[in-house]
C-alpha cells in the first residue's frame, strides 16, 4: 500500500514520508494466531490507535518472533512512539528475516533519517528501490534524495528526486527537495519554481502559497535541527 504520513519530526517538515505497514497473506485463524494480532495492530495503526496497535503487535511476535510483517509493524509503533532505538532493532530484524523485503528497508532508511545517519539511510533506500517488485520507489528515490541533500551531495539528489518524479508526476515530495537544493546551489529562479510547483501538487495547499507560508510559521515554532533549516530555507525561497 502507499501510506503517505506526515511525521512531525522529519527533516524535511511537511513533506511526505512513506511507512508502509506490512500484511501477511496468511488466513486469519484465531486470537492465538500471529496473524490475527498483526492484522488487528495494522488496523489500530492506521486508525491512529498507537498503543493498542503496540499491544498488537507485541503480541504477534510474542507468538511468531520471525515473521518479517509483525516486525515491519512493530518497527513502525515504535517510530510513532518515538522509540528509534527500537524501532531500528524490529526493521533490521524484518531485512534480516527477508533482505528482499523493500518496505522495510524504507522504513529502516526512514528511522536513520529520523536520527541523523544519512549514510546508512541512504544505502536503506537503495536496497528498496533495488527491488524490481517494489509499488512505491518514489517514495525511496525521493527519500533518498534527502539524505543525499543532507551529505551536501546536490547533483545526485536532484538526480534521486527527478526519479521520483519520473515514477509519480503527482507527488509534491521531489518538487520540495529539488527546490531545497536549488536554493542551495544558489539557483534562485528554479527554487522558486519547484517549490512552486510543490505547493501546487500539494493536496494539504493546491497551490494556496498563502496557507503554505502560515504553515511554515506556525510549524517554526516548534521545529529543530535539520527542519528548522528547511523551514527558514523554504521561507527564503518564498520571497524570491
Amino acid at each position: 500500500m502507499k501510506n503517505h504520513t506526515i511525521i512531525a519530526g522529519y527533516t524535511i517538515l511537511t513533506i511526505f514520508v512513506a511507512l508502509a505497514i506490512g500484511c501477511s497473506s496468511s488466513q486469519v485463524a484465531s486470537e492465538g494466531d500471529a496473524n490475527y494480532h498483526n492484522t488487528m495492530g495494522a488496523a489500530f495503526l492506521r486508525e491512529g490507535k498507537i498503543q493498542l496497535a503496540y499491544v498488537e503487535f507485541q503480541k504477534a511476535i510474542k507468538i511468531e518472533p520471525d515473521n518479517k510483517d509483525v516486525n515491519n509493524n512493530l518497527g513502525l509503533t515504535c517510530f510513532q512512539l518515538e522509540d528509534y532505538e527500537n524501532a531500528k532493532k524490529y526493521l533490521l530484524r524484518a531485512v534480516n528475516i527477508a533482505p528482499d523485503f523493500p518496505d522495510a528497508h524504507n522504513n529502516l532508511g526512514v528511522t536513520y533519517m529520523q536520527i541523523g545517519q544519512w549514510r546508512e539511510a541512504a544505502e536503506s533506500f537503495r536496497r528498496a528501490i533495488a527491488n524490481p517488485f517494489y509499488r512505491t520507489p518514489e517514495l525511496a528515490f525521493y527519500s533518498l534524495g534527502m539524505a543525499q541533500y543532507r551529505m551536501g551531495q546536490y547533483e545526485k539528489a536532484l538526480d534521486s528526486f527527478k526519479d521520483s518524479v519520473r515514477r509519480d508526476r503527482n507527488f509534491a515530495g521531489p518538487y520540495y527537495g529539488m527546490a531545497l537544493v536549488y536554493n542551495r546551489l544558489e539557483r534562485y529562479g528554479e527554487a522558486s519554481e519547484l517549490l512552486e510547483k510543490a505547493i501546487q501538487t500539494d493536496v494539504d495547499f493546491k497551490g494556496d502559497k498563502v496557507k503554505k507560508a502560515a504553515n511554515l510559521r506556525e510549524r517554526s515554532y516548534t521545529a529543530k535541527g535539520e527542519e528548522e533549516k528547511d523551514i527558514r530555507d523554504f521561507l527564503d525561497i518564498m520571497q524570491y
